[in-house]
């Protein structure tokens, strides 16, 4: 494991969202949602393509609040333009459990 400095981990823009779209992605090679998030006024919304088909359904997402790093550059996946990362762990079979806060926040808050 490398060891990062705090100034590295500065700046990572982690911040809070609330899922407020789940879409299909049939063109994804691995079964993925196309969600759209909002991180409040300072940052708005932005997509993302998420490979947590095996465990969350639609319905389960919508209105969710997530971790996500939105200060990656986009990333074309397919047809759609990736805009932020949402967090989450992979287990053992392979399947993405979400990183996830257990009290509600105000959109758009960083880690940290």
């Amino acid at each position: 494991m490398e060891t990062i400095s705090w100034s590295d981990f500065e700046k990572v823009e982690l911040r809070t969202g609330t899922i407020t779209a789940v879409d299909e992605f049939p063109q994804a090679r691995t079964p993925a949602w196309k969600l759209t998030i909002d991180f409040g006024d300072e940052i708005g919304e932005r997509r993302s393509s998420a490979q947590i088909v095996d465990l969350y359904t639609a319905e389960d997402l919508l209105g969710r609040q997530v971790i996500a790093v939105v200060n990656f550059p986009e990333k074309q996946i397919g047809p759609f333009m990736s805009q932020c990362l949402v967090t989450g762990f992979t287990r053992e079979d392979g399947k993405v459990v979400l990183a996830s806060l257990d009290q509600p926040v105000a959109n758009g808050l960083k880690l940290g």
